[in-house]
């Protein structure tokens, strides 16, 4: 039976495995999952989360073992998932580090592709894209599912979803750093995830979805020339699948799902479920037309949406938007704003349509409304400082709070 709007929720959130005293990587996923006889899996289903390797093999993923009608539930059966492969991996003086980049790896040196089941998909990226690159081997994100039935359906949420994506950064941003070094951006991720297929653009194009509200179109606009330009890099066809799509929306047709890509995992699956609920408060206002309606949603382009995209990449929460086409679509009248003022309005109005959000998820928003991003705390607790050692206590901290389900507060 096909899922419509909002019946049910896919989570996934993507962890490093590194070491416990240093904070290197460790590619030792498959040291995690184990099947009954001790060999290598591709997943584990632990009851309504599952295990599961990504391409590079110090990343472990927890998903939601299929679509999940209750968000509520959601944190503590993640977080419970985080105590139990901590406790696995202290075995061996490892642990799980969050946030959407290790702030120092270098992956030139230290990437390993997972080696077991389904590595010919992930051999053939990397002899196509070289996955060495921070685009491919130190990223981590946090995927949210949506489903829809039809071409209908998804036109909708397709345009509510593109209008969204440029937002995200500001309430999600969680990766300031790169190879030791802060990178002037919030969002170290999607800068270079937005430049990690540059040998065949089609395959990224620019985040922002194309505007395209049924399947005909999204064949013909998305896969088809995607497919053609990978093919004489790939002629055996391993990659001729919508999985190649790495907009930061992608459409799932295969499942009747659209997974949101744009969101970094932040410290802690409590943090993460906030920012996926209030996500999907703003979608379903847009859906139902709150502020536009659909037709106005769908006219919106690329041109517009991406300088908002890049703003809050660099800039987060502190970013201003002044694109009076943006601004309406979201209720907005005044001549500009601040991405934190447009999402302190967003979550106001969420809490007025839903009595129990501002319960389940207040105190957690709370803390990215008032003091920042992931990203912005992290920036102001370090305070300029740049140094290993430094670096260390902070992502040190960071990891305890992943263990703890505690959220990162600024010093500052």
């Amino acid at each position: 039976m096909s899922l419509h709007l909002f019946d049910a929720f896919g989570i996934e959130l993507e962890y490093m495995i590194v070491d416990a005293a240093a904070l290197n990587v460790r590619p030792i996923s498959d040291f995690v999952l184990q099947d009954a006889e001790g060999n290598p899996t591709s997943e584990i289903e632990r009851g309504d989360i599952s295990w599961s390797n990504e391409l590079t093999h110090h990343v472990i993923e927890l998903k939601t073992n299929g679509p999940a009608p209750d968000l509520t539930v959601l944190a503590a059966e993640f977080q419970q998932s985080v105590q139990d492969i901590n406790a696995k991996l202290a075995e061996t003086n490892a642990r799980l580090l969050p946030t959407a980049m290790h702030p120092w790896m270098d992956p030139d040196s230290e990437m390993q592709l997972w080696p077991h089941e389904y590595h010919t998909v992930y051999e053939t990226f990397d002899k196509i894209f070289d996955c060495r690159g921070h685009g491919w081997a130190n990223l981590q994100s946090m995927h949210i599912n949506l489903p829809f039935s039809g071409d209908e359906e998804f036109g909708r949420l397709h345009a509510a979803i593109r209008l969204i994506l440029p937002l995200l950064p500001a309430i999600a941003a969680s990766s300031p750093f790169k190879d030791g070094r802060r990178t002037g951006l919030v969002d170290s991720r999607l800068d270079v995830y937005r430049r990690n297929a540059k040998g065949v653009a089609s395959v990224t194009g620019r985040v922002i979805p194309e505007p395209v509200y049924d399947f005909a179109g999204y064949d013909r606009e998305i896969f088809q020339p995607m497919f053609r330009d990978i093919a004489p890099l790939d002629p055996d066809g391993v990659l001729r699948n919508e999985f190649l799509n790495a907009r930061g929306a992608i459409a799932r047709f295969s499942r009747g799902a659209i997974e949101i890509r744009v969101i970094d995992v932040q410290e802690c699956p409590v943090a993460d479920l906030a920012i996926a609920a209030l996500t999907i408060g703003v979608l379903k206002l847009l859906v139902a037309e709150t502020w536009s309606s659909t037709i106005d949603q769908q006219s919106v382009s690329i041109d517009t949406l991406e300088p908002v995209l890049l703003a809050a990449i660099e800039q987060g929460e502190k970013a201003v938007i002044s694109d009076p086409e943006v601004l309406r679509q979201f209720g907005v009248l005044r001549p500009s704003v601040t991405l934190s003022q447009l999402w302190m309005h967003l979550y106001d109005v969420v809490s007025r349509q839903d009595a129990l959000f501002r319960q389940n998820y207040g105190r957690t928003l709370a803390v990215i409304l008032n003091q920042g991003c992931l990203s912005s705390r992290i920036l102001k607790t370090l305070n300029g400082k740049e140094d290993r050692a430094s670096l260390t206590e902070v992502y040190r901290r960071l990891a305890d709070c992943l263990a703890t389900g505690e959220q990162f507060r600024s010093d500052r």
